[in-house]
């Protein structure tokens, strides 16, 4: 039993680790003296050196990939928080209900946005 909540400690932790650096990543698609990432597009000069950075497009599907990112990241810290707390209040024997329903949003989330490609 303690292996199970350890690896479940685990799969947390790499669910947010994954989360924060696809949502940071500074480069998505290079290429051809661009980089775009999800918040800004930059050009670059054939040496690698950044000329211009400007905010990413004010297209509307942009703005909702950008906003299910926040908020997957939202419920997996929720989910992680909430598991902690009802792992030292529940009894022995409960279910992690509310943890489970915080990590299901935060996957729902997450999978919305990878069916736009």
């Amino acid at each position: 039993m303690l292996l199970l909540l350890l690896g479940i400690i685990v799969l947390h932790v790499a669910v947010l680790v994954l989360l924060f650096v696809s949502t940071i990543v500074s480069q998505w698609i290079v290429g051809n003296g661009h980089a775009t990432d999800l918040w800004q597009n930059c050009s670059t000069s054939s040496s690698g050196n950044v000329h211009h950075c400007f905010s990413s497009s004010p297209n509307e599907w942009l703005q909702s990939v950008q906003a299910t990112m926040i908020l997957s990241i939202i419920f997996s810290v929720l989910s992680l928080f909430l598991f902690f707390c009802q792992l030292f209040t529940l009894t022995k024997g409960g279910r992690f209900y509310i943890t489970g329903i915080f990590q299901i949003l935060a996957e729902s989330n997450s999978s919305q946005m990878c069916s736009w490609d």
